[in-house]
């Protein structure tokens, strides 16, 4: 599994000791370097119900500029992703992906749940 964070974040490294905890095994990505493909972030939009916002990191500088938050609602999800992919500030992070899982933002229920964890 692949879990695209930014080293400064508090949400990333709580993530990351949980993965650790719980003895999971990830290849850790750099998401400001490295963004997810496009093919990664529409299947995190589809595990997101479509709701391409949600993949949004609402409370970053760069997303509270006019530029990007003015303009979402008028983008085709395409344009959407084509943001997002050209600048990974602005996806939520955690963001990880395995075959079966997506998961964005870090909460300890959620994963929980979902990795059936201790």
């Amino acid at each position: 599994m692949k879990i695209y964070i930014y080293d400064k974040c508090g949400t990333c490294r709580k993530a990351l000791n949980w993965l650790d905890l719980n003895d999971l095994i990830y290849a850790k990505i750099p998401i400001r370097d490295n963004p997810p493909s496009k093919t990664d972030l529409k299947k995190m939009l589809k595990a997101k119900n479509g709701e391409v916002k949600k993949l949004f990191n609402t409370s970053s500088k760069d997303y509270r500029d006019p530029a990007v938050k003015d303009r979402l609602p008028f983008l085709s999800v395409d344009q959407a992703i084509d943001m997002l992919n050209s600048r990974g500030n602005l996806i939520k992070r955690p963001f990880l992906l395995s075959e079966e899982i997506a998961l964005i933002g870090f909460k300890e229920e959620e994963w929980s749940s979902v990795f059936g964890a201790k």
